[in-house]
């Protein structure tokens, strides 16, 4: 049995569980499993993620890639935290493959996780990687720590936002970004 593993009975055994109980026997391989694919992005590298899908292409309009579900584990409890990631960036002659940047926010949400890090890790990456005028990000999410514990409070969102460049220094450009996210279905 791994550490993990271990660690998980030790949690049954501590709440005042049976861990011998039929339902119980195989939850520690089922958490140990569970927790390795949670935490993939520690083992997933952006470079390979992102695979040669950057493109020399001369465009001069903002990309915008709204609704990007993620999943993530609040690192202050290890309970879940999900939502919906919107990006967008201003070209600079080089553009990715739309897929690379639902791939980059999987690839920092499958770690242990504040909502606030997890919105610029995504926007650096962008930014490094493209170099382009502009990025801007803002996350949606919903945390379980503060629905399920805590305050308990089930209709709460949490918004987060990076803007780099020109989403940062032209307020035109930030709320022609910011009223995509309101106006388009």
């Amino acid at each position: 049995m791994g550490n993990i593993q271990n660690a998980v009975v030790s949690i049954i055994e501590e709440i005042g569980e049976d861990r011998h109980r039929e339902g119980l026997l195989k939850t520690p391989e089922r958490v140990e499993k569970a927790y390795d694919f949670l935490t993939k992005g520690y083992r997933e590298n952006i470079t390979e993620g992102i695979n040669d899908a950057i493109f020399n292409e001369e465009c001069n309009e903002m990309i915008v890639v709204r609704n990007i579900e993620f999943y993530s584990l609040c690192e202050h409890h290890l309970l879940p935290f999900y939502g919906k990631c919107h990006v967008a960036y201003l070209p600079k002659g080089k553009i990715i493959g739309l897929s690379k940047i639902p791939r980059i926010v999987e690839v920092f949400a499958r770690r242990l996780q504040v909502q606030e890090r997890l919105t610029n890790q995504i926007a650096d990456t962008l930014q490094d990687v493209l170099q382009p005028f502009g990025v801007a990000v803002v996350l949606e999410g919903k945390h379980l720590c503060m629905m399920m514990r805590g305050v308990e409070k089930q209709n709460s969102f949490v918004t987060s936002s990076a803007m780099l460049g020109e989403f940062k220094s032209e307020r035109a450009t930030r709320m022609e970004f910011l009223n995509l996210l309101q106006t388009a279905g």
